[in-house]
């Protein structure tokens, strides 16, 4: 994305004739192209314990007797309630198993 130099918005872009050029829809700023413009933005994937709030949010934490890990039919689990969507739906159920590490969700998908 491109951004106007005098107002800020975001630049638009449109032929001209057999020119390409930017231009903006709220003040008269225009920029013709004289060579192919690209940037690249490489974005990094978090881990799922990053996104529920690192390591340090399974210490301390509740156990369970009633869920059992898929990997290693260990009966005992961390978990924790998070409001991963809007506020109109459910919270999730977060697990992770206290013998192998293997994390889940209530509705039987997979974090890890």
């Amino acid at each position: 994305m491109h951004f106007c130099p005098p107002c800020g918005n975001i630049l638009h872009l449109e032929r001209y004739g057999s020119q390409l050029r930017f231009f903006c829809q709220t003040c008269p700023y225009v920029y013709q192209l004289k060579e192919t413009v690209y940037s690249e933005v490489r974005l990094d994937h978090q881990d799922v314990d990053d996104v529920l709030g690192g390591p340090e949010a399974w210490k301390n934490i509740d156990q369970i007797t009633e869920a059992t890990c898929s990997k290693c039919n260990n009966n005992r689990a961390f978990y924790q309630h998070l409001q991963v969507r809007s506020t109109a739906d459910p919270m999730s159920t977060f697990y992770k198993c206290t013998s192998c590490g293997f994390r889940w969700r209530e509705d039987g998908e997979d974090d890890e």
